[in-house]
């Protein structure tokens, strides 16, 4: 019979059984031994569906094909752009990927993004550590407006953002702020109150701190609704 041996969201070590028989599949952070799920990393358990995972508590961001990051423009060449963002070497934006639009050869790439702009995009092709190619086509990838960046472990962007955006919505909707959040544990974050904005980032930092927290979601939605009404 299968069975789970720990909770959702419960910090687990490398050797603990996390589940027992085959109607589970380890995922990331977690190997199968035998009939048994096994931890691999120090982290917390992540249960979705038949998956289990471990989602480590800290460490650095890596680049995957498809993660939504936010960067900053440092250099605008004569084929296009490139881009900041946290790893050890900036990302490119091509001429082809840098807009709906047709860009000619030779035209002034300033008119799109400059030296210093703001930008959430999507990485589209990793040829090495080297060569990390994003894209400006798709749904939300844009040049960015003013605003703040926060800085957070990038292990804890899953729960900033929450199943389904929950987290993400619920800081929305108590302070009024625009937040978007890239995989590589940069956050954009731009309000019209400078108080509701510096309410929007307490969250943040709570939900940081206190990933591993059960119940989690309710304790930032009293923290939100008590803040609300000072």
């Amino acid at each position: 019979m299968s069975e789970i041996l720990v909770k959702d969201k419960e910090i687990v070590v490398p050797g603990e059984i996390l589940a027992k028989g085959m109607d589970f599949l380890p995922a990331g952070g977690a190997i199968r031994e035998g009939e048994n799920i096994v931890a691999c990393r120090l982290g917390l358990i992540s249960v979705d569906n038949r998956l289990v995972k471990v989602i480590p508590l800290t460490g650095r961001y890596i680049p995957k094909s498809g993660d939504m990051i936010v960067g900053e423009v440092a250099e605008v060449g004569l084929n296009g752009w490139r881009v900041e963002f946290g790893w050890a070497f900036q990302a490119n934006i091509s001429l082809k990927d840098g807009s709906n639009d047709y860009i000619e050869r030779g035209a002034d790439l300033t008119r799109y993004y400059t030296h210093g702009d703001l930008v959430v995009g999507k990485i589209v092709k990793i040829a090495g550590p080297k060569i990390i190619d994003l894209t400006m086509k798709g749904p939300g990838l844009r040049k960015l407006g003013p605003g703040r960046i926060i800085e957070i472990n990038p292990q804890k962007v899953p729960r900033v953002i929450g199943k389904a955006g929950s987290m993400i919505s619920m800081i929305k909707e108590h302070t009024g702020c625009n937040m978007i959040v890239g995989q590589n544990g940069r956050v954009w974050l731009s309000g019209t109150d400078p108080k509701k904005e510096a309410l929007a980032v307490e969250a943040i930092r709570m939900i940081e701190e206190q990933s591993h927290i059960s119940g989690l979601t309710d304790a930032v939605k009293k923290f939100l609704e008590k803040e609300a009404k000072k």
